[in-house]
């Protein structure tokens, strides 16, 4: 499946950026307002919360401008960003959650958990899918 997923990205690497910003758009909302208002549920202090749904709202620009952006060259240097920078925030979420771990719930650990897990396959996804594109475009 994930294979597919590959084939059908290098076919459509701008895809990738509409994908990853709406998933950062989901993040956001998810962090910034439901898990903010279940603090007690979660666990997780609001302060962090808004820290960790802020950081996917620039994401969400980046991935937008990377969508509208000409270029195919310029389209594997911006996947291999934004599969970084999703890594990184990947480390920062699970460091705040091990940071507030005297506090947070099962349920804070799974929705963590759970997130990180998607934004590493997506990470994955999208360093697959530059380093394929930049094969293709060496042999052209």
């Amino acid at each position: 499946m994930i294979k597919q997923i590959i084939e059908f990205s290098i076919l459509n690497p701008k895809k990738l950026f509409l994908i990853d910003g709406f998933g950062a758009t989901l993040s956001a909302l998810l962090l910034g307002l439901v898990l903010v208002k279940y603090e007690s549920v979660f666990g997780i202090p609001p302060s962090t919360l808004y820290l960790l749904a802020l950081l996917p709202v620039f994401f969400i620009i980046y991935d937008f401008y990377c969508y509208f952006k000409k270029g195919s060259k310029k389209q594997t240097q911006f996947l291999k960003r934004i599969a970084l920078i999703n890594l990184l925030y990947c480390c920062l979420s699970i460091g705040a959650a091990f940071y507030h771990s005297k506090t947070i719930t099962n349920l804070g650990w799974t929705y963590i958990l759970v997130e990180v897990l998607i934004i590493i396959v997506l990470a994955i996804i999208e360093f697959t899918t530059a380093k394929r594109l930049t094969k293709k475009l060496e042999s052209m």
